[in-house]
């Protein structure tokens, strides 16, 4: 594809396809002008370099969360709904995790869903500064619980591409941290717990319970300061 053909939102989005399939460590502008059916060099007309196009698909992908509409829903709700949102798609994009440890993501993407999510903490009734601490709690929570799925995924994109026996592989390092686990007693017991595979919960019921304990959490801070405003002022007796 000539670079007079191509766009930037058309480069964009083929990064992202790239970085789901193969990850952060393979985008290179050859293999993005392959998938375009360009050359690489038509790629630097619309972006600076590597680095530049992560910051742009990173920010990207941030607008693919849906936001709801604080006019009809309590803020409970809405910062549940934008924490999901969130976790999926992380989820589908777990490139993003490593990305923000090396880049600064930041565009109209991530400003948009930033400030919405400042809307919902101060419709809660949280004052300016709260607000940015309340939004930063759920969304560090968010990240910290995609970091386990990038974590794996590379480790398996590894396996792959070393060429070793992902089913073995994947088996021996289970036994290995199993024999570890096992040499103390709460991880014993829960890893004799685990041989049900109910017993462990859905990772789904575990995110909303990780999440409702924040929102729990900030909702009590909410009503102690309600509780303290309306307390008479009893210093002058």
């Amino acid at each position: 594809m000539p670079r007079d053909t191509l766009t930037r939102d058309q480069i964009v989005r083929a990064a992202i396809e790239l970085l789901d399939d193969e990850g952060l460590e393979r985008l290179n502008m050859r293999s993005l002008g392959r998938r375009l059916g360009s050359a690489a060099t038509a790629v630097y007309w619309h972006v600076k370099n590597k680095d530049n196009l992560v910051v742009l698909a990173g920010d990207a992908v941030w607008a693919e969360i849906e936001l709801p509409d604080l006019s009809t829903v309590g803020w409970r709700e809405a910062a549940t709904t934008m924490a999901v949102g969130a976790r999926d798609m992380v989820s589908r994009h777990l490139w993003l995790v490593p990305a923000m440890g090396t880049h600064l993501i930041y565009g109209p993407g991530k400003a948009r869903h930033d400030d919405h999510c400042l809307g919902v903490y101060e419709k809660a009734g949280f004052s300016r500064l709260d607000a940015d601490w309340a939004m930063n709690t759920v969304f560090v929570f968010v990240l910290g619980r995609a970091l386990g799925e990038a974590a794996e995924l590379a480790w398996n994109r590894r396996l792959r591409r070393s060429g070793n026996n992902e089913e073995e592989e994947l088996q021996n390092t289970m036994e290995r941290i199993t024999k570890i686990a096992m040499q103390f007693p709460r991880l014993r017991a829960r890893m004799e717990e685990w041989d049900d595979s109910d017993s462990a919960g859905p990772a789904d019921q575990s995110f909303e319970f990780g999440l409702n304990a924040i929102l729990d959490g900030l909702e009590a801070r909410l009503l102690s300061r309600n509780v303290e405003l309306e307390l008479p002022n009893t210093a002058g007796l």
